[in-house]
């Protein structure tokens, strides 16, 4: 199935193209969600429940003790708004649901969504579900020329799809180095705001780096090694001295690895 394309021009001068998300995607992860968020509900208020029910004699306790209901109605609000929020922000742009349906959502610039926006955007579902059942929601979806709803419009976000969704690619000479190495992104713990300070002209420099690394005879090879870890590592907090040439390496392809996530959407 094609997808609408949508072109940006970032403030960097770099051209991207991302899959439009329609209704169809974005429902389904919706009632993944949902599903997800339904069934934390129920749990919570069957704990509940037992909670009352040690404390005085079902089926009266409901009258000597509501606090605990009252404790979970909140916490049940919470999870059921946070729950959008943070992972939307804190998990790139994703959601359990839209992980599963292969969408995410990122700020029109093609930029990863920031807190405000994942704030805005979540907050504005109030509205969007009127006046029941999402309806206004999915009727902006589908009738918008981007499928935003009115949350997307007023927080500056738009949903895609992701990157990895179509037909598979021969790795590439630097994927086979990485994948020769055995290394994988979650052997290098980054702090979530260090990462988020690391921009577009960070990324183009390590990405150069990537794709110049197998093609470097050793010693010019260490030669960058060195001058990039100098300027990377730091930001990340990382120190780069103290490590070997391989060591230097390998934590700049690791680096390389999460900034491929966040900002390769090229499709």
């Amino acid at each position: 199935m094609n997808h609408e394309q949508m072109d940006i021009k970032t403030p960097e001068y770099v051209s991207l193209q991302f899959s439009l998300a329609g209704l169809g995607s974005r429902a389904a992860a919706f009632i993944i969600d949902q599903l997800i968020l339904m069934v934390f509900n129920i749990l919570c208020i069957i704990l509940v429940i037992f909670i009352m029910k040690g404390m005085s004699s079902f089926p009266f306790f409901l009258e000597e003790n509501t606090v605990p209901f009252a404790i979970a109605i909140i916490v049940i609000f919470i999870i059921n708004w946070g729950y959008f929020f943070a992972f939307e922000f804190f998990y790139g742009g994703r959601t359990l649901g839209k992980k599963w349906m292969g969408i995410r959502v990122i700020q029109e610039n093609g930029h990863s969504i920031t807190l405000l926006s994942s704030f805005i955007r979540n907050l504005m579902r109030i509205v969007d579900s009127l006046p029941a059942g999402y309806f206004l929601g999915m009727l902006m979806v589908f009738f918008h020329s981007k499928h935003k709803r009115l949350g997307d419009l007023v927080a500056g976000t738009v949903v895609v799809h992701e990157r990895g969704t179509k037909a598979k690619k021969k790795p590439s000479g630097i994927e086979k180095e990485i994948l020769n190495r055995g290394l994988s992104k979650e052997e290098l713990i980054i702090d979530e705001w260090a990462l988020r300070s690391l921009g577009m002209k960070e990324w183009k420099l390590i990405r150069t780096y990537a794709h110049r690394f197998v093609q470097l005879p050793v010693t010019e090879r260490k030669q960058l090694t060195g001058q990039i870890a100098e300027i990377m590592l730091p930001k990340i907090g990382v120190e780069a001295t103290g490590h070997s040439d391989i060591e230097l390496e390998n934590l700049l392809l690791l680096l390389y690895l999460h900034l491929r996530e966040e900002w390769e959407f090229e499709l």
